[in-house]
């Protein structure tokens, strides 16, 4: 399973790399359109890149879940013992799958809603952009559900070894 979705994860790395590389077409084009007159204004590229932006960010995201470098705030010192570990870990994974559940589910109406409309400039069907909202949840959820079954093995190996 963890090969699995390292797997995934790596494909998502590559897929963020591309979009990011991608989104400099547009940017550049607005920068160079703005600043020089040498293009004329395209204003669809505005929309381009916010659109390209939010998949950025939301494949950043699941990365980060997956690698654990998400934002979590730790209101005790790094603990050492094993007991403490899989507390502080447990507690920070299991509410990310929660909230991550809460995103996917109530993500699948906002999509809905996203289906329903068309961009200004590009006549783009904004589901495009929406339906990366319950895709984030969703995989959120996985990462961190596997992450908290991972930390609940590791707390239990360390009992078998000081037993």
């Amino acid at each position: 399973m963890k090969r699995m979705l390292e797997g995934f994860c790596q494909v998502l790395r590559i897929l963020l790399g591309a979009m990011t590389a991608i989104l400099a077409i547009p940017v550049g084009m607005q920068v160079i359109a703005r600043y020089t007159g040498m293009i004329p204004v395209y204003l669809w590229t505005e929309e381009l890149a916010t659109f390209i932006f939010v998949w950025v960010v939301m494949i950043g995201s699941m990365i980060a879940v997956w690698e654990g470098t998400h934002f979590d705030v730790r209101v005790t010192p790094d603990a050492s013992r094993p007991l403490t570990i899989f507390l502080q870990q447990g507690v920070v994974f299991l509410l990310i799958g929660c909230f991550a559940l809460l995103f996917a589910w109530y993500g699948l109406e906002y999509a809905r809603f996203g289906a329903l409309q068309r961009s200004v400039m590009m006549q783009a069907n904004k589901l495009v952009t929406f339906i990366s909202v319950p895709i984030a949840g969703a995989v959120w959820a996985i990462f961190a559900f596997y992450r908290l079954a991972e930390t609940f093995s590791n707390y239990r190996a360390s009992r078998k070894v000081t037993s």
